[in-house]
C-alpha cells in the first residue's frame, strides 16, 4: 500500500516539533538526567509510538498497524545493545553525564538522515533483486549466532569482563590522527579555541564514534525490519520512533545494564528467528507454499524471547545478591560455631 506525501510531510513537521521539544523544554543545559525523569520520559516516548500506531490503525488499516508495532518492538529491542556502547563510549572519553544528553541528542539527529538512507537503499535492492531476502535473512542469522558465541566466550574469559577502553580501538586513533584534537572538557563545546586554533574535543570525538555505531548497528537492524514490512513509511517511522525514545531509556538503565545479563543472548536468538523468518517466507513466497510465518506471530515470539530474557536476568540478580548476603553469614556462623565448640572444649579440660 503507497502512503500519500501527505503523511510523510505530518510525520516530518512531528519529529521536529518532537525534537524541539526534547531539546528546549525537556532538558536543560548542563542538566544530568535522572532515572525518574528518564523512566517518565521513556514512558512518554513509548506511548507517542503506540498512539501513532492506533493512528496508522485507522487511516492505513490494520496489517499496516501490525507491521509498526512489530517493527518498533524490533528496532526497539535490537537497539539496547546500542546503550552498553553509549556507556562504554561515555566512559572511555571520560564525559561528564550533564554532558552527555546533548551528544546523544545530536547523534539522533545523524541517525534520522543515515536511517534513511539505509532503508531506502534495502528496499530497493528488495524491489529489484527479491532474492537479496535470503542474503540478508542469513546475514541476520549468521548474526545471531555469532553474537551467541561472542557472549559465551566473554563470560568464559576473564579478560572478556574487563572494561573495554575505546582509545585503544583503531577507528579512534585513526580520527584522532587526522584530527586535531585538545582533552579539554571543561565546556560543553564540540569545538574549542586555544592558542588560536580551533580543536575538537573529546565531546565530538565522542559524536563520530556514536554515529559510526549506529551505522554498524543498522546493519543488523535495518534487515530486521524490512523482515516485517517493506512499506518505506512503516520501515522508517517505526525505526525513528524507536531511537527517539533511546536517549532516556540510557539515563534510565544505564546503572543497572549489568544486570541484564541473559539481554544480549535474548536479542541474538531474536536476530536468528527474524533472520529464518525472512527465508521461509520469501521461500513460500516465490514457490506458492502454504507454510509462512505470520506477523502476528512474529510479534508475540519476539515478545516472548524478550520477557524472558529479562525475567531471567533479574532472576539471576536476585540469587547472586542472596549468595553474597548469605556468604558472610554463614561464615559468621560458622565462626560462632567453632567459637562455641572451642570454649565447650577449654572448659571440659578445665573441669578435668
Amino acid at each position: 500500500m503507497e502512503v500519500g506525501s501527505m503523511f510523510w510531510v505530518g510525520f516530518i513537521i512531528l519529529i521536529v516539533l518532537l525534537l524541539a521539544l526534547d531539546m528546549f523544554v525537556f532538558h536543560k543545559k548542563g542538566e544530568v538526567v535522572r532515572v525518574k525523569k528518564a523512566l517518565w520520559l521513556s514512558l512518554f516516548w513509548i506511548s507517542l509510538a503506540l498512539i501513532f500506531n492506533i493512528g496508522v490503525y485507522f487511516f492505513l488499516g490494520k496489517d499496516l498497524a501490525l507491521e509498526f508495532l512489530t517493527a518498533y518492538l524490533i528496532e526497539k529491542s535490537l537497539s539496547v545493545d546500542n546503550l552498553f556502547v553509549f556507556i562504554l563510549i561515555f566512559s572511555s572519553f571520560n564525559i561528564k553525564p550533564s554532558y552527555q544528553h546533548n551528544v546523544l541528542f545530536w547523534g539522533i539527529l545523524g541517525a534520522l538522515f543515515f536511517r534513511a538512507i539505509f532503508i531506502f537503499a534495502g528496499i530497493a535492492l528488495i524491489e529489484r533483486f527479491a532474492w537479496i531476502m535470503y542474503v540478508f535473512g542469513g546475514f541476520l542469522l549468521l548474526t545471531g549466532i555469532k553474537m551467541v558465541v561472542d557472549h559465551l566466550r566473554e563470560n568464559s574469559s576473564e579478560i572478556g569482563h574487563a572494561e573495554k577502553d575505546m582509545n585503544e580501538n583503531k577507528f579512534v586513533k585513526f580520527i584522532r590522527s587526522i584530527l586535531p584534537m585538545t582533552d579539554d572538557l571543561s565546556e560543553e563545546k564540540f569545538f574549542v579555541k586555544i592558542n588560536g586554533r580551533r580543536l575538537a574535543t573529546p565531546l565530538f570525538l565522542a559524536l563520530i564514534v556514536i554515529e559510526m555505531t549506529d551505522l554498524v548497528f543498522a546493519v543488523d537492524s535495518i534487515p530486521a525490519v524490512l523482515a516485517v514490512s517493506t512499506n518505506m513509511f512503516i520501515v522508517y517511522t517505526s525505526n525513528i520512533f524507536a531511537i527517539l525514545g533511546l536517549r532516556s531509556l540510557y539515563f534510565a538503565l544505564r546503572g543497572v545494564m549489568d544486570y541484564f545479563y541473559y539481554l544480549k543472548y535474548g536479542l541474538s536468538v531474536i536476530l536468528i528467528f527474524i533472520g529464518s523468518k525472512m527465508m521461509i517466507n520469501h521461500y513460500s513466497h516465490s514457490h506458492a507454499s502454504d507454510f509462512y510465518i505470520p506477523t502476528t506471530a512474529s510479534l508475540f515470539i519476539i515478545l516472548a524471547l524478550l520477557v524472558a530474557s529479562i525475567v531471567l536476568s533479574v532472576v539471576r540478580s536476585k540469587l547472586i545478591q542472596k549468595r553474597v548476603i548469605a556468604g558472610p553469614i554463614v561464615e559468621l556462623e560458622a565462626e560462632s560455631i567453632a567459637e562455641i565448640i572451642s570454649k565447650s572444649e577449654q572448659i571440659e579440660g578445665e573441669s578435668k
